[in-house]
């Protein structure tokens, strides 16, 4: 096999507390023994760091995020790589992509890509890009520029937004494209022709992060009033979560049903979510409580009863893949309620190892949250059958195994 190579990994935006399947990953390759170099397009936004992100190693180096902001650094760039080969293969490629988007973002991409191959670091031999939407093009230019071999990873809403003609093309140029859920991996092989180079690999969790919890959980049913039934969920608040249609389900449960429902996670639709419960009279029994990291998480998937998510497919396309949030609670034996969106059903069988509705159907949802708020032998049954199931099938490592194989495979075509 070939020596391994140092791979550069271009990320939209790093750290991010929404994206630990990638923090996991990173630190997955690097334990396999790779060396990566992390560039990413946005500087952070988020005021906490999971554990994981400071167990990395490797360098991160941030791209311009608007390309006026830096102008001298990207000038510098386009002058240089101007001279080099691969310039005029680049500038085809996205002279052929502007008219199909005529946008300031196609601009900004290519520029990006200029400051990227110019300052690329110098021992740094292979190009993998997280997401096939944005940075997937900055990866396809860049990659161009410098004759450099490239790989993508494809997770959720950019494959479900992108379209059609930039994922086709993309798969083509890239050597190979890897995906989280089979529902991803149907749109994307089907888009990739004749060179049929994406590849199916669950990510997976850490379950020394998430050992099994063997404590026994509570058996409250809702019908004592000083012992509400605690549900939770944890998500970034954002459309495609279905937190409207949530709320709209809690508010229409019985009033003899004593319930706490707790949300962890940012958002730009909380302000508006809050408002929702107001209206719907739910402020009372709802505890908003923000951004968490991992160990915090961990703790409330542990005290909760329920954990509860209203995946939704958005008007533009947008959808999750597999929430890690869903898996992360089942590797505690904490039963779910969901719907059948993208790849929530590869995981979960409705009444075997969670209760799974159709999306956008408040009352559906509402009666699945009462019969396992009511009994808690079953949602206890079927908490353990989806902890037994992640603990089975979803251990990250075959996921890094996947990738060293993909990514060897690759430099062993190429020497």
């Amino acid at each position: 096999m070939q020596d391994k190579k140092t791979i550069l990994v271009l990320l939209k935006g790093y750290p991010r507390l929404s994206e630990t399947f990638i923090a996991q990953e990173l630190l997955g390759l690097e334990q396999a023994g790779h060396r990566l170099v992390l560039v990413a397009m946005r500087r952070p936004t988020d005021k906490k760091r999971h554990p994981v992100h400071d167990e990395i190693q490797a360098p991160v180096h941030y791209l311009p995020e608007y390309l006026h902001e830096e102008p001298l650094r990207v000038l510098k760039a386009m002058w240089k790589v101007m001279r080099m080969p691969g310039r005029t293969a680049a500038l085809s490629q996205f002279l052929r992509d502007l008219p199909r988007d005529v946008s300031r973002n196609r601009f900004r991409r290519f520029g990006q890509a200029a400051v990227l191959a110019a300052e690329w670091p110098g021992d740094a031999g292979w190009l993998h890009a997280h997401f096939i939407h944005t940075p997937a093009s900055v990866a396809l230019y860049a990659s161009l520029l410098r004759g450099m071999g490239w790989s993508v990873s494809a997770h959720a809403k950019d494959i479900w937004t992108s379209a059609d003609w930039d994922i086709a093309e993309k798969l083509d140029r890239a050597d190979w494209a890897v995906t989280c859920t089979q529902a991803g991996f149907t749109r994307l092989n089907a888009l990739s022709g004749a060179r049929q180079n994406v590849h199916l690999s669950y990510h997976g969790l850490d379950l020394k992060r998430f050992p099994a919890f063997d404590a026994p959980r509570s058996q409250r049913d809702g019908s004592d009033r000083s012992e509400p039934v605690r549900l939770l969920s944890v998500g970034r608040a954002v459309r495609k979560k279905g937190y409207d249609v949530l709320l709209r389900a809690l508010s229409s449960l019985p009033r003899d049903l004593n319930w706490r429902f707790t949300h962890i996670g940012g958002g730009e639709e909380l302000v508006r979510l809050k408002a929702l419960a107001d209206e719907l009279g739910l402020a009372e029994r709802i505890d908003w409580k923000g951004a968490m990291d991992q160990r915090d998480v961990l703790s409330h998937y542990r005290e909760s009863d329920l954990f509860c998510l209203a995946c939704r497919i958005t008007e533009d396309g947008d959808r999750d893949g597999l929430p890690n949030v869903l898996v992360e609670a089942a590797s505690q034996g904490l039963m779910a309620v969901s719907t059948t969106v993208s790849g929530i059903s590869e995981l979960f069988s409705d009444g075997e190892n969670a209760l799974l509705v159709a999306s956008e159907d408040p009352a559906a949802l509402a009666l699945a949250l009462e019969n396992a708020m009511r009994h808690p032998e079953r949602r206890h049954a079927l908490g353990s059958a989806a902890a037994a199931r992640v603990r089975r099938d979803f251990d990250y490592r075959n996921s890094i195994r996947d990738l060293t194989r993909l990514f060897a495979e690759s430099w062993s075509r190429r020497a």
